[in-house]
């Protein structure tokens, strides 16, 4: 029997679609795409919670839908790689807080917070160290206030006299009654006005020094973005005492501020001038040092250059000490790592780095507490007998987990694997509060034990759990895992000897809500009840399906087929595959099945399941592994390793009687943009393409991209074969392009995708883009979205589903 055609029943809206002949530009006003489209994307955003560790208040924060495009069109100042609010000192593109409500867990009941300012906009929400208050930042056009909330009596009050300072560093709690901040020093109507002429040419220099960088952003240009950098950026910190300020030193560039944990001691990076134009403000020159609480100087740890002469490569770093932080498990010890190779991983020796402590009063000669064989990454503090330190290698893809004895500094291997084999990841450590209000690890069985939770990868997908780890015999047993058909992770260990503990659970007909979970009497009681936000996509079908290339690597996709599709009694539907591609040292990884089928679907600005709603089967997280194994790299067989997946793909969901195999169309994002660009550009698999906010010509990132390491004067052939630009000539098949105006991603610049659309037009191409007014890397602008959505919608119609 003839199958049916599935489109009978959607309604066809009547629309006029612009001309796609080449023309110089076109006027176009915002479009809106179909009303089931709009009605997911507008759905109000579900509340994010937060538990204080006892777990006896969930403070309910509703949150900011999409800003207007005249919101994104307020003034913004783009320097040093921030962007900035210059009336208010505060960044410019946030989502906020729109109001607060506490939850007695014990009781259920709910509690409006009171004394809030109208037009809240709020930020920095954060606990004090006792959970009895939390704080948050509320942001007016011309200032940024500092509000706390006494969380029995519910109610909110504004402490602070001065605007806060918010470029560069946030708040700080120091106990129930004193939290340290910023403040400014002007007002943003005093910055210093633009010259009509230079003082002279922008002049840089290098002086026989290797400075590899990567390609940046929002970058200080010239002496006035340095001064205006000076002048936001400098604020005066003060100690905050129930409402009394008091100044702390003088008017200075910290770009962080942290307390020691026995609160006497100010660990601080100062930033160093002159302030560099080829990277952001992380990598400028500073210094790090200890100051006391009345801002007096007693250390300097270190005075660093810039990263500008950084060598490229995984795995090098600058031969100075980094990583400045205090010992959570100790009244007042800084610790921090040097290279013991110069920096260079190449050269080589037994160990590469080295960790050195300094105790208060700062006085006595660093000690060194260990050396690592590989890349020292980090230290989870945890008692004076335990702690744990992860170690690594970027370019091989491989961690180390060991246990540290802070009293000897003895290290002892507990566990290592690839940093893509998730079957393997035995979790990471449950932490809680120690007697300093610092982050510890929490020990069971004496000491013996700690509680581990992970995301429990799995040849089934995620199934989450929590774990207790023997450190003496380096076994991890589960003692929950989430059952299968649903998703739950464990989001508070809230009293490890019960083994209570609050989980995040959610299905695919189920929303994601809260519950308290006891595994001594085995029960799960829901302490929230969220409702569905979006209940049309209840009757979109999801499944991951799995699949083979043609060598052997296992591939998995997440596939949505219209509500009421029926394979069996349907015709095949028009497809369109989204996917970003990964690198992977091992087939056998890259084969891995990742993220679950039991997940709550719910589409957000980015998602390419909208079009599930207007007939097109979606393969959604569709896998595309990129494998290197052993000495070779991953890019040198790129475009290849790209065609192999998206054959396999087609061949699956055509195989299903599910696709079209004649109507697919592909897209992607960022480096699923790049990969969009070569698919269409070396196959013709695809009937249409869709690519947003890429880089296309890789000669323009010529110091490394993504997880390439080597430089374009050491492969140019790889440089020249991975940019889609140099194939222009040969995209035949109709590629949608879409940029934001203002992309801040490193690599990704406008003029990546203005350079594309110029050559396949210059030879005849069928090509059309798209520049979303003030949109960034991501796009949050509500016109904006709407009328991306529309621009995708119509280019697959016209050039996927209704082509034969």
């Amino acid at each position: 029997m003839r199958k049916q055609s599935f489109f009978k029943g959607f309604a066809v809206a009547s629309v006029c679609f612009l001309s796609l002949l080449v023309t110089a530009q076109e006027a176009v006003n915002y479009q809106t795409p179909p009303k089931a489209i709009v009605d997911l994307l507008l759905a109000p955003p579900t509340p994010t919670v937060s538990v204080d560790d006892k777990g006896q208040y969930m403070l309910v924060m509703e949150r900011s839908s999409y800003p207007t495009v005249e919101d994104l069109a307020q003034p913004e100042l783009r320097i040093g790689g921030l962007r900035l609010n210059p009336n208010n000192f505060g960044p410019s593109r946030s989502a906020y807080v729109l109001n607060y409500k506490i939850k007695n867990l014990a009781t259920g009941t709910e509690t409006q917070v009171k004394g809030l300012p109208a037009n809240l906009k709020a930020g920095a929400t954060s606990w004090s160290p006792k959970e009895t208050k939390f704080a948050f930042t509320n942001s007016t056009n011309n200032n940024i206030d500092l509000y706390v909330v006494d969380v029995k009596t519910g109610i909110a009050t504004k402490i602070n006299k001065t605007p806060l300072n918010m470029v560069l560093d946030g708040i700080t709690w120091e106990d129930e009654n004193t939290i340290w901040y910023n403040t400014t020093l002007k007002k943003g109507s005093e910055a210093p006005p633009r010259p009509l002429a230079p003082s002279g040419p922008i002049v840089q220099q290098n002086l026989g020094k290797a400075a590899p960088s990567r390609t940046y952003q929002d970058l200080i240009r010239n002496p006035y973005d340095a001064a205006l950098f000076n002048f936001y950026g400098t604020g005066q910190l003060v100690r905050n005492v129930n409402g009394s300020e008091t100044k702390i030193g003088k008017p200075d560039l910290f770009l962080s501020i942290r307390m020691s944990p026995d609160k006497r001691y100010l660990l601080a990076e100062r930033l160093d001038k002159p302030f560099s134009y080829l990277v952001t403000v992380n990598g400028f020159a500073s210094s790090f040092v200890i100051l006391d609480k009345a801002g007096k100087e007693i250390k300097t740890l270190a005075k660093n250059p810039s990263s500008e002469t950084a060598p490229s490569g995984f795995d090098n770093v600058q031969n100075i000490p980094s990583r400045f932080n205090w010992r959570n498990d100790a009244p007042a010890t800084v610790y921090w790592s040097q290279p013991l190779d110069s920096g260079l991983y190449k050269n080589k020796m037994e160990f590469h780095d080295a960790v050195y402590t300094l105790t208060a009063p700062f006085t006595a000669a660093p000690k060194e507490l260990f050396k690592t064989n590989y890349r020292f990454y980090n230290v989870t503090w945890g008692n004076s007998n335990t702690a744990l330190v992860t170690e690594g290698l970027q370019r091989q893809q491989q961690a180390r987990v060991s246990r540290l004895n802070p009293a000897t500094g003895q290290l002892e291997k507990l566990y290592e694997h690839s940093t893509n084999d998730a079957y393997s990841n035995p979790g990471s450590p449950v932490t809680i509060e120690n007697q300093y209000g610092k982050q510890v690890i929490l020990f069971t069985d004496g000491g013996n034990k700690m509680l581990m939770t992970g995301n429990g990868a799995s040849p089934k997908g995620d199934l989450p759990f929590l774990s207790s780890y023997d450190l003496n015999e380096k076994k991890n047993t589960i003692l929950w895992r989430s059952q299968e058909g649903f998703y739950e992770t464990v989001e508070k260990v809230l009293d490890a000897d019960k083994k209570i503990f609050i989980t995040s659970k959610e299905s695919t007909t189920e929303a994601p809500n809260y519950y308290t979970r006891n595994l001594s009497n085995n029960t799960a009681k829901a302490i929230t009840a969220f409702a569905d936000p979006q209940p049309a996509l209840r009757q979109v079908k999801k499944e991951k399906i799995f699949y083979k290339r043609k060598d052997g690597v296992d591939l998995t996709a997440t596939l949505y087929t219209p509500a009421g599709y029926d394979a069996k009694r349907d015709a095949p539907l028009p497809v369109f595959m989204w996917a970003y591609p990964r690198e992977f040292k091992s087939a056998g990884d890259a084969g891995q099945v990742r993220g679950s089928q039991y997940t709550f679907t719910r589409v957000g600005a980015g998602s390419s399941v909208f079009l599930v709603t207007q007939g097109y089967a979606v393969m959604d997280a569709t896998e595309f592994p990129i494998v290197g194994e052993g000495d070779k790299n991953p890019n040198d067989n790129f475009n290849e390793q790209l065609q192999w997946n998206a054959e396999a793909a087609i061949n699956k969901v055509t195989d299903m009687g599910v696709g079209d195999r004649n109507r697919v169309s592909v897209g992607g994002h960022s480096y699923g943009a790049f990969m969009t660009a070569n698919l269409l550009a070396h196959t013709r698999l695809f009937k249409a393409g869709i690519a947003r906010s890429g880089a296309y010509n890789r000669t323009l990132t010529p110091f490394g991209f993504q997880n390439e390491e080597r430089t374009y004067w050491q492969a140019p052939e790889v440089y020249n074969a991975m940019s889609p630009f140099s194939y222009a000539d040969k995209i035949k098949d109709p590629i949608l392009l879409i940029h934001g105006e203002a992309d801040n991603n490193p690599g990704t610049f406008p003029i990546q995708t203005e350079r594309l659309y110029n050559a396949i037009k210059g030879h005849g191409g069928t090509t059309r883009y798209v520049v979303l007014p003030f949109e960034s890397h991501g796009y949050t602008g509500k016109e904006n979205l709407l009328h991306m959505l529309w621009e995708m919608n119509q280019w697959l119609d016209k050039y996927v589903k209704n082509t034969k």
